[in-house]
Formats: structure tokens, sequence, C-alpha cells
């Protein structure tokens, strides 16, 4: 019992991640698609800063180390927790998951997919891969894309190293 607390503590900070990855991808595809280009030219945590609805994800992505992670050549797919996602996580649960920074990082890779899944591809799945390891699932219910439990509110904003999904809840493993 104590194993599936940690592991959903650890899913919690994973989707934590994935919020602010895909907030700050959210508002530079607001840019780039007022420009025409269709392809932001900041990487997937640029964006999510940007976006300014990931700030408990950014802030949990440094501490786990996986910044520069999401800022690497990629390509990624995050699915990414907005703070009001993260708010709705016990403290208690968050507080443990930033004194424990592997469980930190599996919660917050929970969220990263390998590869570049757009909207259009993700409909396609029943799960995909995270670089936690272990996979998560994906339906649709209602005409919703939901991830692990957690609904897509925001698909397909572009960053160039990745996309984000916003979601509005914080995925555990």
């Amino acid at each position: 019992m104590r194993k599936e607390t940690i592991m959903k503590r650890l899913s919690i900070l994973t989707v934590i991640a994935v919020v602010f990855a895909v907030a700050t991808a959210t508002a530079v595809a607001g840019r780039a698609g007022a420009s025409g280009s269709g392809m932001s030219d900041k990487t997937l945590v640029q964006t999510a800063v940007a976006a300014g609805q990931f700030k408990t994800l950014a802030s949990l992505l440094q501490k786990a180390g996986l910044a520069g992670t999401l800022e690497g050549k990629g390509p990624y797919t995050v699915f990414a927790p907005t703070d009001a996602a993260f708010a709705k996580v016990s403290k208690a649960t968050l507080a443990a998951l930033a004194k424990n920074k592997a469980k930190l990082r599996a919660v917050l890779l929970y969220h990263v997919v390998k590869g570049k899944v757009t909207a259009a591809q993700v409909v396609k799945l029943t799960s995909a891969k995270t670089l936690e390891g272990t996979p998560v699932s994906i339906r649709v219910a209602n005409g919703k894309v939901v991830v692990g439990g957690a609904t897509v509110t925001k698909a397909d904003v572009l960053a160039s190293n990745g996309v984000i999904h916003v979601i509005n809840k914080v995925l555990i493993p």
C-alpha cells in the first residue's frame, strides 16, 4: 500500500510537469498561429513558461532536473497539467514529491511521451508508453480525449521540439 501511495504521488508530479509544458506550448502556439508559421521557435519548456498557467509544472521540472530534457532536441509530447490541476493535489503529496527527486521525476516523466503525437494521432491510440517507463491509458469519451483519467482541454500546442496537450489533472503512475 505504501508503494501505491508513492506511485500516486509520482503520477501527480508527472502530470504537473506535463501541464506546465503544455501551457507553455499553448502560449507559444498562440503567438505562432498569429504569425502564420504554425510552428513555434520556442521549446516545450519556453512555450509552457510563456503561457503563464504552468508555473507549478515549470518549478517541479527544474527541481527534478528535467527542464533540460524538455528543452532538448526531442521531439516529445507532453500532457501538461495546469496550475489549477496541481491545486487539486494535496499539499502533503506535493511536499513529499518535492522532497524525493526520484519520485518527482517519475511523476513528471509519466506525463511525457517520446515523439510528436498530434491530437489526430492521439485519438487513434488506446495507450502510449511514457518516459517514466509505463504506459498511460488513452480513450475518447463523449467527444473528449481522456489520458490516464485527465481530460485534454487544449490540444496541439506546437513547440520547436514537440507538442503539448493541456490536461486538467495531474497523472500519477
